[in-house]
């Protein structure tokens, strides 16, 4: 048996079930964590497709892609925005509930 890399396992829970794609990308956009959203939006990219795929829909090259969502990468907004919207998502704005 071949054992999968937590990438490979998290792009098929989300291919799987995509609304826990969402849940997942909105509680780290709630936190703030860049890092782990990259890592999330990797993760999300093989799942939609691969990064070929994904890059293509996004006008981006995929090299380009995969040094957006490095470790080391800080995505403009319009790559982001782009990004998501060749997985069919979109960032939005929601009021904060006062604690």
């Amino acid at each position: 048996m071949r054992d999968r890399n937590h990438d490979e396992a998290m792009a098929e829970e989300f291919k799987q079930d995509p609304a826990y794609a969402l849940e997942l990308l909105n509680e780290i956009l709630a936190d703030g964590e860049q890092g782990e959203l990259l890592i999330a939006l990797r993760q999300m990219a093989k799942a939609f497709g691969g990064v070929q795929s994904v890059a293509e829909k996004a006008n981006l090259n995929p090299t380009q892609l995969y040094r957006t969502l490095s470790e080391e990468g800080n995505p403009e907004l319009r790559s982001l925005s782009a990004i998501l919207k060749a997985m069919g998502l979109r960032l939005a704005v929601e009021r904060v509930r006062a604690a």
